[in-house]
């Protein structure tokens, strides 16, 4: 327990969206079951680094604190993860704490994940039932189907699946696996079928499921265990049945 009375952070910061990034180094007491989040709470009550000077507290995003919201993810000693989930003593020390680099640097450790967003209104990652009237109980999802659409549901927008993909950067427009996972689940739903074309279009346009370059570190990272990679491959076929439909005119055929 004596080299654990402490904790050492290093953790990359950056003051500004346009300001260079440098690194910080903190010692916070250590605490059996710790995580990650803890010991940011920690330099947060006493913002004082390594060199015993007082310094500006660091930013970081978090919400629910049990791995179901996303908010949290940063890249932890070289892989993205969820901070809330990470426990110190699983971590080799010194812990080095850096943003996300796919997405832009707001402040510190939190970033924008807006072009996640950007990507679900793309493929139309919703089902729209808009309307004033009753329109009764929809249509019951056979259970088998609903299974593994539940696995699909899963995703939290936490972006490491995108952090993990090389084919997402700045380069690129490629709008990653989660929301071609999320046009799945949608398409596969009764009633979101209903309008399965429109998001198929939605893949089939540019920074689409053509950016995809088969890496499958999507699937790997994933902290929920979505089965991206099949998503994918479902997405691939979907798209390929779809263009045909378009290039003979046949949208309603089945």
């Amino acid at each position: 327990m004596a080299e654990k009375q402490t904790v050492t952070f290093i953790i990359t910061r950056q003051d500004s969206p346009d300001s260079a990034p440098y690194e910080e180094t903190f010692h916070v007491p250590y605490r059996k079951n710790m995580n990650v989040i803890s010991g940011l709470m920690e330099i947060r009550k006493n913002p004082v680094n390594a060199k015993g000077d007082n310094t500006t507290p660091v930013q970081w995003d978090m919400n629910c604190l049990e791995e179901v919201c996303g908010a949290c993810s940063m890249v932890i000693n070289g892989t993205a993860r969820q901070s809330c989930a990470a426990l110190v003593d699983e971590l080799e020390q010194p812990i080095r704490l850096e943003p996300m680099a796919t997405f832009p640097v707001v402040r510190d450790l939190i970033i924008d994940r807006e072009r996640m967003f950007d990507a679900l209104k793309q493929v139309k990652a919703w089902i729209p039932i808009d309307g004033t009237h009753d329109l009764g109980p929809g249509p019951r999802m056979p259970e088998k189907k609903r299974q593994w659409a539940y696995e699909l549901s899963k995703c939290m927008t936490c972006g490491v699946c995108l952090e993990a993909c090389p084919n997402v950067n700045d380069k690129s427009e490629f709008i990653g696996p989660a929301a071609i996972s999320q046009a799945r689940l949608f398409n596969s739903h009764p009633t979101g079928e209903m309008n399965k074309s429109e998001r198929l279009e939605g893949l089939m346009e540019d920074g689409g499921i053509e950016g995809c370059g088969n890496a499958q570190n999507c699937v790997q990272v994933c902290p929920k265990g979505i089965p991206l990679t099949t998503s994918i491959a479902a997405m691939n076929r979907a798209t390929s049945i779809q263009s045909f439909k378009n290039f003979f005119g046949s949208d309603n055929a089945h």
